[in-house]
């Protein structure tokens, strides 16, 4: 019968990642030959070569892409086996690795991570910040745990827990008259120049989806990849933007800009948790949220949301 070990999988996943033996074999914390060797065993029991070895490097053959994908799974499955005895007896504890977006986690981490470590201070929290679609991979190859991020994220292998609506506001710069009606609609920002995050963010598709822009000719991105980045440009006077109730405690501070709501029905986004649906760690999901939530409806961020459900009129032409 065919034999394959947990290492020989753990160093064909780091090959497979990095497509270098050296930085492989760096990556697992052994010598070159030690990985290589495994990779050429793996390779004589599965009777595949899943590598090409040439001059200018390391490429995955066809079988040997499958095999990766299949591999990264299977090691998936083991860390969730030994997160579920560790955590089989105590919620949020141990180790959680949490990924989050960039327009959330400058928001909503600040309230949250108190909450976390005064109910629970047995949790050894790691937090991976960046785009919504390297997260999801990582999610799927076992490297996270738990994603915090804007809804919908469909797919077969993943559960969602939709926490909270955050609603979208308009910010221009103070001096700036729009127009002179009750409340911004999406035709007012076809005259406007629009100033959004990068290409990759969710925030921007969500964004450009509100105001049915079809040609983005007047998006200016310029690589910005914060909301703060934004949010300069848009005091400076060099365009508007449209800003999450989250973000605003922050972005709005010492700001020269004026926040305005839409009409109805408001431009909103859904944060909520994900996870893979065979994580045996729901119950500590749960309660995650559970302080999500809490944190979004408690404290500072409820008080900044209910401040800026004021802010409803533009200036008059």
């Amino acid at each position: 019968m065919t034999s394959v070990t947990l290492k020989q999988l753990r160093y064909f996943d780091a090959l497979a990642r990095e497509l270098h033996f050296g930085r492989a074999a760096d990556a697992c914390s052994v010598t070159q030959p030690a990985l290589s060797m495994q990779i050429h065993e793996l390779e004589q029991n599965l009777g595949l070569i899943l590598v090409e070895r040439t001059r200018s490097g390391v490429q995955l053959t066809a079988k040997g892409a499958e095999i990766a994908a299949r591999c990264a799974r299977v090691l998936g499955d083991v860390r969730d086996l030994v997160a579920y005895a560790q955590h089989a007896n105590r919620l949020l504890a141990g180790t959680l690795r949490l990924g989050v977006i960039p327009s959330v986690a400058p928001y909503m981490l600040p309230p949250l991570l108190p909450l976390l470590r005064d109910a629970y201070p047995d949790l050894e929290l790691h937090v991976r910040e960046t785009q919504t679609q390297i997260l999801t991979d990582e999610l799927l190859e076992g490297k996270l745990d738990v994603l915090l991020l804007a809804l919908p994220l469909k797919h077969q292998d993943l559960t969602n827990l939709p926490l909270f609506e955050d609603k979208f506001l308009l910010a221009a710069p103070k001096e700036r008259k729009l127009s002179g009606r009750v409340r911004a609609t999406k035709e007012l920002i076809e005259h406007e120049r629009l100033l959004l995050l990068e290409e990759g963010h969710c925030l921007r598709d969500q964004a450009l989806t509100y105001c049915s822009l079809q040609q983005v000719d007047a998006v200016n991105t310029f690589g910005a990849s914060s909301l703060a980045t934004i949010v300069e440009m848009v005091s400076a006077g060099f365009g508007i933007t449209l800003l999450p109730e989250l973000s605003i405690g922050v972005e709005e501070r010492g700001r020269d800009i004026t926040l305005v709501r839409f009409v109805d029905p408001e431009p909103s986004r859904t944060i909520g948790l994900v996870w893979r649906s065979t994580s045996p760690q729901k119950g500590d999901f749960e309660e995650l949220g559970r302080l999500v939530a809490k944190a979004w409806n408690e404290g500072a961020l409820a008080a900044v949301r209910s401040g800026a459900r004021g802010k409803k009129s533009l200036s008059a032409s």
